[in-house]
């Protein structure tokens, strides 16, 4: 049996972030919370699959910007049409279309900014079978 695999990161921007995710990624919200001991969130993802983002927020706690420029979401999208439609959808939901930091991502690909710094890269193709 495969695990579920929940990437979970701090923002300022609960609400907003969580939009922009959901319509920028196509995911639903699976989920969320509020005020569980001071903390608040949201779970996005695609229903049925075995991963998902969750963002929270804490009540007086500033949670900041991405560390680095290279803090990457990588979403690999094959099919020519729906990534044409997702860069489209990334846009439109907020996020700002950027440089990669490293120059890798700019060949298949395109790396989006959120509300906090954090990048998302939609890249062209299938995931590798083997790395």
């Amino acid at each position: 049996m495969t695990p579920t695999f929940r990437i979970a990161r701090p923002t300022d921007h609960l609400e907003p972030l969580s939009e922009m995710y959901a319509a920028g990624l196509g995911m639903a919200r699976l989920g969320g919370f509020t005020d569980h001991d001071g903390f608040s969130g949201t779970m996005l993802g695609y229903p049925g699959a075995p991963y998902h983002l969750e963002f929270t927020a804490k009540d007086g706690h500033v949670a900041g910007r991405a560390p680095t420029e290279d803090n990457l979401l990588v979403l690999y999208v094959e099919d020519e049409g729906e990534y044409a439609l997702r860069c489209d959808a990334m846009v439109a939901a907020g996020f700002t279309h950027v440089a990669a930091f490293n120059p890798y991502w700019d060949h298949a690909g395109r790396t989006y900014e959120d509300l906090d710094g954090y990048r998302v890269v939609i890249q062209h193709g299938a995931w590798p079978e083997r790395i």
